[in-house]
């Protein structure tokens, strides 16, 4: 679905990604995790070509994306859908045409044909009665599922998700991740997903991978990457309470019964 082969970047001249090699199967929720600065997001610009690699190639299914221009490069940017990290949804605009801005920029649709899709579209993702509401008077959560909404409209296969739990509580970073992982399932797209929160990367997964200093250090199933021998990795589970988390309770529970 998405290969990148040897994939090298640089800003100026800090080298940003170097040789990133990974596949992403049709139909995977692929997660990339890391600390601030790694490279998540840069690789995620490199899917839809916002980003070019100075050396190496990304494929989108059996087309070179990375090399794509003109009407080639439009056809391709149309297999995605993306949820960005702010939700970047227009505060001039009511819910109802943000979410419907991408059909009426880039479809012949009828008004009606639109305002039946984004009906559907925002009843998805729980939002029904919220057509003509404001951004602004939505909680971060609810525009995350905006946001979600306005990817989905144009029935991409592939859903790229840039920080989808970022700024959110607990509470609603778990029910965006149930979201995630209920498109998956119903609609069967490709979800490709950035993010720092490993308790959503270890929910969502179906692999993991961790980029470092722009290189990929381990790529695995969740159930594996827990396990890692990898002492950044390692590192990286520890600063969430990951594998911390005997330890963690153990203290607690001292405390208590002291």
């Amino acid at each position: 679905m998405i290969r990148f082969e040897r994939v090298t970047k640089y800003f100026g001249e800090k080298k940003v990604l170097e040789n990133v090699d990974f596949a992403v199967a049709p139909g995977e929720t692929f997660v990339i995790v890391g600390f601030s600065g790694a490279g998540k997001s840069v690789t995620l610009k490199h899917m839809i070509r916002l980003l070019t690699p100075d050396y190496g190639k990304v494929y989108v299914g059996g087309e070179v994306i990375s090399q794509a221009s003109g009407r080639e490069l439009q056809k391709l940017r149309e297999r995605f859908g993306v949820l960005f990290q702010g939700a970047a949804l227009l505060e001039w605009m009511s819910v109802g045409e943000n979410v419907g801005l991408p059909l009426r920029e880039k479809t012949n649709m009828s008004e009606h044909d639109i305002r039946r899709r984004v009906n559907e579209r925002l009843e998805q993702v729980n939002l029904s009665h919220v057509y003509d509401l404001s951004p602004s008077e939505l909680s971060g959560g609810m525009r995350k599922r905006v946001g979600l909404a306005r990817a989905l409209v144009m029935n991409p296969d592939i859903i790229l998700y840039d920080e989808p739990t970022s700024g959110l509580d607990p509470v609603t970073s778990r029910s965006i991740d149930q979201l995630i992982e209920r498109m998956r399932n119903e609609l069967k797209v490709t979800n490709v997903v950035v993010t720092h929160d490993l308790f959503s990367a270890l929910a969502i997964g179906t692999r993991i991978a961790m980029i470092h200093n722009g290189r990929i250090l381990e790529i695995s199933t969740p159930s594996e990457f827990i396990r890692s021998q990898n002492e950044i990795v390692k590192n990286f589970l520890d600063s969430q309470y990951i594998t911390k988390r005997g330890k963690w309770e153990a203290q607690i529970n001292e405390t208590q019964e002291n």
